[in-house]
């Protein structure tokens, strides 16, 4: 009895195997011989297609984020806005995305697709080319924490509610010794802790906005000073 060929891959039929496998059951899942597995070849032909897993993992990151969509019409805040709240929605569609070590500078297609996008919402600017590389690293380093956060909190809340109500805010006052950490003591006893919800879906987008907000003015004030100098 002759066996049937094995289905012809290609890299890109690797990565979409390897990222469905991550969606569904995490990425400690991923290796290469369940990719090999699931896309019904030996482990050992995956590899004329991509040499290692580091590789592998390099693929699913840039092909995870996709395309960026493009740029709004508008000033560089807007466009700037829209494409920081653009990449965090490309994250937290896979949760994995934050565990995948960042070993060097954005080489995939997307990621430089991404590059290119928030560099071009500052243009019209008065900013230097490395003052713009500048800014959108610095947000997508902003970015990249709040959705590892975000994830993070999710995942914890789903394990422990119990853990994020009312029950936190009495281990803090009985944790903070206001001699020691008075900043924290302060907010500790103005009750900011005090809730039955402290991980709320619209508290977290809340949060995020503001923090955005407070980078992009930081943005406004140094592009200012640029044109009084």
């Amino acid at each position: 009895m002759k066996r049937g060929r094995k289905p012809s891959i290609d890299a890109a039929d690797i990565t979409r195997a390897a990222i469905a496998i991550a969606d569904a059951e995490g990425l400690a899942a991923v290796s290469m011989a369940r990719v090999a597995q699931e896309l019904g070849n030996a482990t050992m032909a995956l590899y004329r297609h991509v040499k290692s897993k580091d590789e592998l993992l390099a693929l699913m990151s840039d092909s995870a984020m996709e395309d960026p969509p493009v740029l709004p019409a508008g000033g560089w805040r807007e466009r700037l806005w829209f494409w920081a709240k653009a990449v965090l929605e490309g994250i937290s569609r896979h949760p994995w995305f934050p565990q995948i070590p960042i070993s060097g500078p954005p080489v995939g297609p997307h990621s430089l697709a991404w590059f290119d996008a928030g560099l071009g919402a500052l243009d019209g600017t008065p900013l230097e080319p490395g003052e713009k590389v500048g800014v959108v690293m610095g947000l997508m380093t902003f970015v990249h924490g709040e959705a590892r956060l975000r994830i993070a909190l999710t995942r914890g809340f789903q394990e422990d509610p119990a853990a994020f109500n009312g029950r936190y805010g009495k281990v803090l006052r009985e944790l903070v010794d206001g001699k020691k950490m008075p900043a924290l003591a302060a907010v500790v006893d103005a009750g900011v802790f005090d809730v039955d919800d402290l991980f709320d879906v619209e508290d977290v987008a809340a949060e995020f906005d503001f923090g955005l907000h407070l980078f992009l003015e930081g943005v406004a004030a140094h592009i200012a000073s640029k044109g009084s100098a």
